[in-house]
């Protein structure tokens, strides 16, 4: 029989990669956003699924808005992907962001345990978790939690409430703790794609300086396609369990810029300006996972990082910025 996923938050980075990842793989796909009337759903249309997917309004901070879309779709998987996803900005917005990902994640819990049927959760959670894992080598699933942010905050409450409805109720969910994984679909307030963008526009003649915070940031980065198989991957065992989706490879910011402006054989130095304005509160310096146990459990590793993952990002970039210039839309699909 056909399987049915709810997706919420499917206008999203990962939302828009895991649909096109389960429509292929023969799946029916329920999507939702806050309100599926005015959401931006550019990222289904660049991958070719906004007309295969049906789409719904749904508010995981009003309980009847999340039980009524359950009871609608009688969905096999659910995949908890819409909240505020910024780290920078949960430090200006920290009562909205604890909104977004920890009081809908406990009336998404609730309601599945009221509507019973026992789909199965997947729940989105976060390495910002850990804080930093500098002098702690690769952060695990048994690493304790520090976070530094209320983005983090709010993810480790999250994660904690799955795990104890897991355990009480009897609820098939689990957590995946993905680090960074980056795309050609992220929004631009994101500073991978900013210094991707950033880099074509100054090779094309266009914008001359780039403004950055704290260099010497390490990140874990991988490709968000990859882990979008990861969170399915989840879901297909037959025992709910959290795992750590990441490349396990240290990568600072430094060197991603570099990186990103190698590729366009352009000097990444006569171009960058430090800004203090941009940095943060209380910032984590190093994260970087351990992917050992979704290695061997469940066949997952990163197949794209490092050098083959800044090519994909400025190719798409540079794609963009001619296809602006046709005024067409453009397709990313070509990159899978």
């Amino acid at each position: 029989m056909t399987k049915r996923a709810l997706i919420i938050g499917v206008s999203g980075q990962d939302g828009a990669y895991l649909s096109h990842l389960l429509l292929h793989k023969g799946y029916e796909i329920h999507g939702t956003s806050r309100d599926i009337e005015r959401a931006d759903l550019s990222r289904l249309d660049q991958l070719g699924v906004r007309d295969s997917i049906r789409l719904h309004s749904a508010n995981l901070i009003e309980y009847r808005s999340i039980l009524e879309v359950l009871r609608a779709t009688e969905p096999d998987e659910i995949y908890n992907l819409s909240a505020q996803s910024s780290v920078a900005l949960s430090f200006e917005q920290p009562i909205e962001t604890l909104n977004s990902i920890v009081t809908a994640t406990l009336q998404l819990l609730e309601a599945i345990r009221l509507v019973g049927g026992k789909p199965r959760l997947y729940n989105s959670s976060s390495s910002e978790m850990y804080g930093s894992t500098e002098g702690g080598g690769r952060a695990n699933e048994d690493m304790p939690f520090r976070p530094r942010s209320p983005y983090g905050v709010s993810k480790a409450a999250a994660h904690w409430l799955v795990e104890s409805y897991r355990k009480s109720y009897g609820i098939y969910a689990c957590s995946g703790i993905l680090f960074n994984h980056e795309s050609p679909l992220r929004p631009e307030r994101f500073v991978t794609r900013k210094i991707v963008r950033s880099a074509v526009d100054i090779a094309r003649g266009g914008k001359r300086r780039l403004r950055l915070g704290n260099l010497d940031v390490v990140r874990d980065w991988g490709w968000a396609p990859d882990y979008v198989d990861g969170m399915w991957r989840m879901l297909q065992q037959d025992t709910a369990r959290d795992f750590v989706l990441a490349t396990g490879e240290p990568f600072s910011l430094r060197e991603f810029t570099e990186a990103a402006f190698a590729q366009l054989d352009l000097d990444w130095e006569r171009y960058v300006d430090f800004d203090s304005q941009l940095l943060r509160p209380y910032d984590v310096q190093c994260t970087v996972g351990d992917p050992s146990r979704a290695n061997t459990e469940l066949r997952w590793c990163a197949t794209t990082k490092g050098s083959q993952l800044l090519r994909k990002l400025v190719k798409a970039e540079i794609a963009r910025c001619e296809a602006a210039e046709r005024n067409e839309g453009q397709s990313i699909e070509s990159l899978f």
